[in-house]
């Protein structure tokens, strides 16, 4: 059993729903999970079978929503050691725009140069399409899952 830690970046809700589908399929796997919907450094915890999962959406011109900001600044002015960290990362835009998921490229990009190691392809759901996220995103989960060996 894995725990697994869901920091989520939301503007309209769209990206906590979609986190409350991914740690519901985590749980039913046998992980445990915990979401912060006002997500900060502190909510990151590096140990044994503890990953991070990031779901964020896109908001205004590439901008992070108002809610995981702090978490953007704290990585900045503290600077984290995140050596070790396994984390995945789903985003959430709209491909009409030029800064389609630039969100979660831009958190992906800082936690990776704070030590943190992304596991598998990060995942741009784009909204203006008829699929469902939650049926992109737990495909895209399950294949990061066991590609990553994390079981059950």
């Amino acid at each position: 059993m894995s725990h697994f830690t869901l920091l989520v970046g939301s503007t309209l809700g769209y990206a906590e729903d979609l986190a409350e589908v991914l740690a519901g399929i985590l749980a039913s796997r046998g992980h445990q999970t915990v979401i912060h919907t006002s997500p900060q450094v502190d909510h990151i915890l590096i140990g044994p079978d503890h990953y991070l999962l990031l779901v964020c959406s896109t908001h205004g011109a590439g901008d992070l929503p108002d809610n995981i900001q702090p978490l953007s600044r704290q990585l900045q002015e503290q600077q984290p050691d995140l050596g070790g960290l396994p984390f995945l990362a789903v985003g959430l835009g709209d491909s009409s725009y030029d800064t389609f998921c630039q969100a979660i490229r831009s958190l992906d990009q800082q936690l990776r140069d704070r030590g943190a190691e992304r596991v598998g392809d990060r995942l741009e759901i784009d909204v203006s399409q008829p699929d469902l996220p939650e049926i992109l995103a737990s495909a895209w989960l399950d294949q990061q899952l066991q590609a990553a060996g994390i079981h059950p």
